[in-house]
């Protein structure tokens, strides 16, 4: 893929509530653990719908304080799934560490481009990864819920209008959605978004099919 193609893909960022605070053991332990959990869920994922990795995220990117998860752009509206079934250990993560605080969780559909760093590692920038770390600023914002753009919702309609057997998942775990929020972000912008949840939290597999 070029470093000149932008492409427009969903994007989850995934941000541990003052981590850096912590001392360097315990940010090691919950940096291992959510690294370890996480990769389990996409593993379980990928092996219910029979993907390769590669057909699914397109990368990674660390921010210090968790990661952003990049989708292929034909999982476009895949997003908010992705990061309710992610939403799901925050749970599970302070049962284990009684010094974790929580994870606050955007989805945002927005424009990247790929580029090779200095190691020769494959990275990306762009507008996108800069808009979706907006919607954390959000005041109202619930560490139990997943904040998501208004882009990213409506990806996400298409998504499950395709892929109908995700309706009945979602009524299964009681999948609620916020009111249209409007704010500014820092640097004056107007954003708008919605908090969706699931009552009954758990990981989002999908039956067996073809995408």
């Amino acid at each position: 893929m070029s470093s000149k193609t932008e492409i427009n893909t969903d994007i989850v960022l995934i941000d541990i509530i003052n981590f850096s605070i912590l001392t360097t053991k315990q940010q090691l332990e919950i940096i291992n653990f959510l690294t370890r959990s996480y990769k389990k869920i996409i593993e379980r994922i990928l092996e219910n719908a029979k993907l390769p990795l590669s057909e699914l995220i397109l990368g990674y990117i660390p921010t210090g304080d968790g990661f952003y998860c990049i989708l292929t752009p034909k999982f476009r509206g895949y997003g908010t799934i992705l990061g309710l079934s992610f939403n799901h250990f925050s749970e599970q993560i302070s049962k284990k560490f009684s010094y974790f605080q929580g994870l606050r969780i955007a989805a945002h559909t927005g424009k990247i481009n790929q580029f090779t760093d200095i190691l020769g590692h494959k990275n990306f920038i762009g507008t996108g990864l800069n808009d979706c770390a907006r919607y954390l600023e959000l005041k109202d914002f619930n560490i139990s819920t997943v904040m998501i753009s208004d882009e990213a919702y409506y990806n996400f309609q298409r998504f499950i209008t395709v892929h109908k057997e995700y309706n009945q998942l979602l009524i299964e775990r009681e999948f609620k959605k916020s009111p249209l929020y409007r704010f500014k972000d820092k640097h004056n912008n107007e954003k708008k978004g919605y908090r969706v949840w699931l009552r009954k939290s758990g990981i989002i597999i999908p039956p067996i099919y073809k995408f």
